[in-house]
């Protein structure tokens, strides 16, 4: 043990250090970096986790990138079909960041029950469809089958379940237009077999999923004909690099889209979230710094008298900025320990009890999601550890500018 870190856990250790003035003091710059790294880290895990869960949910509903034929026309009914029989499905071996392919196909039509009716999108998919997002989505029911025979089996929001009064194993009759207006329209009888609900008001409130080959039907395709394909890949993070490969490695008339291109609105909303983080982070590190410095400053005109013995006895500058900056450490690590212990147990409590609802239609999600990574969080513990130390090197530097003969008699 050398001789400034013995200096400092016996000014640490001491009574009068406890009881002095800048007591109080220390425990406001404690406290602030206590509540700087809560608040830090409250911000990365729920605006990491809101933006991971509106994602998700974008993508449940069309995949990371679409592909489908060049159109001018900006409908989201699929009109011109593409042949399953591409060299990209059912495997698109072309690109290996890709973890799924499939194909679908949306006509809509009108419920009509009494005397309400609705316009909505049947989304067609078949046995290739990846149910993996509609398994959290799923409120009551089941997922219906389509790898067997053609059924009338549905999956129905819960938004469209309230609002026509529609609950599991009732039949719903849906009208599909013909392009020839004189021709009575095309009724389908579906059953309710699954109630849903994403959250994600846009899509509950427009879509039902049934049998993609009723619409083949609808639309006299072939078995081998499709709306669109929607593709899933393994790392979000590559979406951009990823949906390139994915467009150079598919025939030129067809064309493929990022999710993030398709709906812009909603990626550039969400990515106002990383600003706010920053902007968050920012503020805390700089309050929790000059608190710190603030503590540092009264400690050391607090210890004045000392400063000067310990210059007369001997002690170098660095040596007694040293006492005080191992000091200023074991505060920081105090505070650290106890915003980590606090912060932590609030995104455990909120990830497993879900305290703290959200407005639905505004956010996407009914309670704030939380996301922990020990990457950030040991980041963010490291990163503000080295800022508030490096800001207490300033003060510090105050020592140097003491003189012993002042000092011992500074009362």
């Amino acid at each position: 043990m050398n001789f400034e870190y013995f200096i400092a856990k016996r000014i640490i250790d001491s009574k009068a250090y406890k009881s002095s003035i800048s007591a109080p003091i220390i425990k406001i710059g404690v406290a602030a970096i206590a509540i700087g790294i809560i608040v830090m880290m409250i911000a990365i895990a729920t605006g990491i986790g809101l933006q991971q869960k509106i994602r998700d949910k974008v993508v449940a509903f069309n995949g990371h990138a679409t592909i489908s034929k060049y159109d001018a026309n900006n409908t989201q009914e699929s009109q011109n079909p593409i042949s399953t029989n591409q060299e990209f499905y059912p495997k698109f071996n072309g690109v290996e960041e890709v973890r799924h392919i499939q194909a679908v196909a949306t006509k809509f039509g009108i419920i009509r029950k009494l005397d309400e009716f609705e316009y909505v999108g049947v989304k067609g998919v078949g046995a290739d469809y990846n149910w993996e997002y509609f398994k959290t989505f799923l409120k009551e029911g089941v997922l219906p089958d389509y790898t067997k025979t053609r059924n009338e089996d549905v999956l129905i929001s819960e938004y469209l379940a309230k609002r026509l009064n529609f609950k599991v194993g009732d039949t719903l009759h849906t009208y599909f237009t013909k392009p020839d207006i004189n021709k009575l329209p095309s009724i389908i009888s579906y059953k309710v077999v699954g109630v849903y609900n994403s959250g994600f008001k846009e899509f509950d409130e427009q879509y039902i999923i049934g049998d993609i080959r009723h619409i083949q039907r609808l639309n006299k395709w072939g078995k081998d004909e499709v709306g669109n394909f929607e593709v899933f890949i393994e790392d979000y993070d590559e979406l951009e690099s990823v949906g390139e490969e994915i467009y150079k490695n598919i025939p030129s008339e067809l064309n493929a889209m990022t999710v993030v291109r398709k709906f812009p609105l909603v990626f550039e909303w969400i990515g106002i979230f990383d600003k706010n983080i920053y902007g968050i982070i920012g503020i805390m590190i700089l309050v929790a710094g000059i608190n710190m410095i603030t503590a540092l400053l009264v400690l050391i005109l607090e210890r004045t008298q000392m400063i000067g013995i310990l210059k007369a006895l001997g002690t170098s500058n660095l040596g007694i900025r040293k006492i005080f900056i191992y000091n200023a450490t074991y505060l920081i690590v105090l505070g650290l320990f106890w915003g980590n212990l606090i912060g932590l147990g609030l995104l455990f409590i909120q990830k497993y009890f879900n305290f703290f609802p959200l407005d639905s239609e505004t956010y996407y999600v009914s309670t704030v999601p939380v996301y922990i990574n020990v990457g950030y969080i040991l980041l963010l513990n490291i990163g503000t550890f080295a800022l508030c130390l490096l800001m207490l090197l300033i003060p510090s530097y105050i020592i140097t500018r003491i003189s012993p003969v002042k000092a011992i008699r500074f009362e």
